[in-house]
């Protein structure tokens, strides 16, 4: 594990990077035909620039320049208040060495000359648009309000918020804000003018770089770019003689470049979409530059942030109940409605970037700003994403900004050929247990590719949210693992914490919130770090929700023991044992307890029994009753207490059989063992909704119970209700009963024992009904209840109530009562 400098005696790793010189960074289903972009095509006949460009310069015809920016006639000094010069002394600047606070000969659009605080050419790039802002930093002080405990470790928090407040005045001094800085894919990667194409790479430690592909028939001779100060390489490529595009739509384009491991080529760090050939195995980048006519045209507005979240985790190529890579248009038109039907109000989708390895489940990412081909075309996402919104729905992203795939050939691993260029070097680097690299946070430019990410994915696709994988991995260096988080604040605030890292977390949610007001910023992170979901003006890292991890991992605790061994005060403390004013999203399970090695919930409780006793026409067995009545109060318990969101992976509202197996053949490993595949199949990839929608079988309860689960919280809002009370956690009864708004929640988990005017403490006087009931004949139950009853409350004290009601509470039921009147 690598040592980190300290500065003084503040507490944390060594500085996030500032900047001496910082650079400047009619509706329609459908889309292109993939098959399309994998042809040749023939080289377009064009002007070829033959005049030798000096250093620092960019290809331009005389008399032309990229309107991205205007190269300044004379350049000026940079003048930097004393005060923030003081604080960027030894910076790290695009992940080198520091320079020095002087303007230098500027290459268009990059590294322009900054005058009174804003990058010449980029405040000029969206004419006539209303600017966007973030809003300025706050004191950052509130947090000790909330929690004065934090006062004790206020050398660490005061030190993380000086170095986002210091990071975020370089940003404005020299890059024009955060609004113009989380743009850098208006200036690097491809972009294009009325005048031609501009490509920009920061690749330092090149030698030599050229344009290939398809127009020029991949001549590293036809193209060279040229390299500025600050290792970004560059290139014009005029409009053809007919005013074509010197590069077709849809051509495959790389980057050939000369570096300290040889000769490579790479697909562009900003490529906005990229191929893979049928039967080859590196990717290809596409030049994406559909005509207007073929581009999607968003026709319905976002949907306003909800109070509470219902989440519906998805996975578009396992959506099809076919054993098959399932597409965005299917799951626009057939996976959407029943999300909506189901009663959930958003949607998180996994694997949107570009991963090669479909097996990674879409975490080992290697590009980026790229939505995966193999689920269709950019426009075919943006259909998804609009119909959506029709029909009410957020989009969330799970984006993946903790690690990246080490693969070299199409991704950012070793791009400019060396070890640090987008990561850390050496083993701080390298996720031992991940097998991927580690983005250096301190890096200025590891800085604008991550914000411009995120922000690209919520402009041009209107994403409405993200969730943010690997939060824990990316706050500390030992990054979670073998490490047992106590609550004890020192695990938090001291030297094993990334400061670097947690300052980015800052700035990419001060970014979504400053520019998105209605965005969702959901984080997953299992260590509990105190102020996670405190707004960063208060001193947070500025999470709306933190994932609450614990839950799953308890539940799969307790289903490895006998129903005997159960602790009611155990279930209650894990669901709600959260930090005061930081909201959580809870979950029974989720993908990880799908995926192969592991058991979902549904398969813990019934095992081999669900492949013969599913079947209405068949007798069942105690083991389907048990495990049908325990995965309905499991999941609603959880959802009653665990938080202000709830989510669900795909096909588990149904108790989904089986596991997740990505198509894999046989591996060997690096000690010669060979571990077998399973034939490439995708017999195990994919979702048999067509079990949960079948009458005939016991799935169809399970999936009615949870959609009737979802409707009541619509109803009621209890999951953000104020009034929240847990009265009784009786440990022989094996009883739970809360309150949460106007609804009293009674579950009785005891294996055998039914109870008979079992008295219920509210708060609440007037008449009560039964609002859902997990014994419903509907949901696979055996109708215990009579809904007909009214339940009156009297003056009767019970369980610390002012009030009660007496109730039959079945053995291993879930009932949820509703103030009427």
């Amino acid at each position: 594990m690598a040592t980190f400098a300290v500065s003084g005696a503040t507490l944390g790793v060594a500085r996030a990077a500032g900047g001496a010189l910082p650079r400047s960074g009619s509706e329609r289903r459908g889309g292109l035909d993939l098959p399309s972009l994998l042809l040749r095509k023939k080289d377009s006949s064009r002007a070829v620039l033959s005049c030798a460009a000096a250093p620092g310069k960019v290809l331009v015809p005389d008399g032309e320049s990229d309107d991205l920016a205007a190269t300044p006639a004379q350049p000026e000094e940079l003048q930097v208040p004393e005060d923030i010069e003081e604080e960027m002394a030894e910076v790290n600047m695009t992940g080198g060495a520091a320079e020095k606070l002087e303007s230098s000969e500027p290459t268009q659009g990059i590294a322009e000359t900054i005058t009174d605080g804003v990058t010449k050419g980029v405040k000029e790039l969206v004419v006539g648009e209303k600017p966007q802002v973030v809003p300025k930093p706050g004191d950052g002080q509130k947090i000790y309000e909330i929690d004065p405990t934090l006062k004790d470790f206020r050398s660490h928090l005061d030190y993380r918020y000086s170095e986002y407040k210091r990071i975020r005045a370089a940003i404005d001094q020299h890059e024009g804000g955060l609004e113009v800085f989380s743009r850098g894919y208006e200036k690097l990667g491809f972009t294009r003018s009325a005048k031609g194409i501009t490509y920009r790479e920061w690749a330092p430690g090149a030698h030599s770089a050229a344009l290939v592909g398809d127009f020029n028939n991949w001549n590293p001779n036809a193209d060279t770019m040229t390299r500025d100060d600050y290792g970004v390489w560059e290139i014009f490529l005029p409009n053809n003689a007919d005013g074509s595009p010197a590069i077709p739509h849809g051509s495959r384009v790389k980057i050939r470049m000369d570096t300290p491991s040889g000769v490579k080529d790479s697909i562009s760090a900003w490529i906005k979409f990229s191929v893979q050939a049928p039967g080859e195995i590196p990717f290809n980048g596409i030049y994406y530059d559909p005509p207007e006519e073929e581009k999607y045209v968003f026709q319905h507005p976002q949907p306003k942030r909800p109070e509470s979240l219902r989440i519906y985790e998805s996975h578009i190529g396992m959506s099809s109940p076919e054993p098959k890579i399932n597409s965005y248009a299917n799951f626009r038109d057939e996976v959407l409605p029943r999300i909506k039907r189901l009663g959930y109000n958003a949607v998180q989708i996994m694997a949107i970037q570009e991963h090669s390895y479909y097996a990674s489940f879409g975490y080992h990412v290697t590009n980026f700003f790229a939505p995966s081909s193999r689920f269709g075309t950019p426009e075919d996402l943006k259909s998804l994403i609009d119909r959506a919104h029709e029909l009410g729905l957020l989009v969330l992203m799970d984006i993946v900004h903790s690690h990246s795939s080490n693969n070299t050939l199409d991704g950012l691993n070793g791009f400019d050929g060396t070890d640090t260029h987008y990561f850390h070097g050496g083993p701080r680097g390298h996720h031992w247990m991940w097998d991927s690299r580690l983005f250096n946070y301190g890096s200025w430019e590891v800085l604008r590719f991550l914000l411009s990410n995120a922000r690209w994915w919520l402009e041009e696709y209107k994403f409405d949210g993200f969730r943010f994988d690997g939060v824990t991995s990316m706050m500390y260096t030992h990054h979670g693992l073998q490490m047992t988080f106590t609550g004890n604040y020192g695990e938090y605030f001291g030297f094993a914490t990334d400061v670097d890292a947690v300052v980015y977390l800052m700035l990419v949610n001060d970014l979504i919130h400053g520019l998105y007001p209605d965005a969702v910023s959901i984080g997953e992170d299992v260590s509990g770090m105190p102020t996670f979901c405190i707004p960063v003006p208060d001193g947070g890292v500025g999470f709306d929700y933190r994932l609450h991890m614990a839950v799953a991992d308890k539940w799969i605790e307790l289903l490895k023991q006998s129903d005997e061994s159960w602790k009611m005060g155990d279930i209650v403390h894990t669901l709600t044992n959260r930090r005061w004013l930081e909201k959580c999203v809870t979950y029974a399970e989720s993908h990880d307890q799908a995926l192969v090695g592991d058991k979902t919930i549904a398969f813990w409780l019934m095992d081999k029994d669900m492949y013969d006793f599913m079947a209405l026409d068949r007798p069942s067995t105690p083991r389907i009753d048990r495990g049908i009545a325990l995965h309905k109060m499991i999941r609603l318990v959880t959802m009653g207490l665990g938080g202000e969101g709830y989510l669900n992976f795909m096909g588990n509202e149904f108790g989904h059989p089986e596991w997740i197996d990505f198509p894999r053949g046989p591996q060997t490993l690096p000690t010669g063992k060979v571990l077998p595949g399973n034939n490439n199949s995708y017999d195990k990839c994919r979702r048999r909704f067509d079990l949960g929608d079948a009458d005939f079988l016991r799935y169809r309860g399970m999936q009615e119970f949870d959609q009737a689960m979802q409707h009541l919280e619509e109803k009621y809002g209890f999951m953000t209700s104020e009034h929240q009370y847990v009265s009784r956690k009786h440990e022989e009864d094996k009883v739970i009963i809360f309150e949460r708004g106007d609804l009293v929640f009674v579950f009785n988990f005891h294996w055998s024992n039914s109870f008979f005017d079992y008295r219920v403490g509210c708060s609440k006087p007037g008449k009560y009904k039964v609002a859902l009931d997990s014994d419903d004949a509907l949901f696979g139950g055996f109708s215990r209840l009579d809904h007909d009853v009214d339940y009156f409350t009297t003056e009767h004290p019970h369980d610390n109530r002012p009030r009660s009601f007496s109730v039959y509470t079945p053995s291993r039921t879930a009932v949820v009562y509703a103030l009427t009147e």
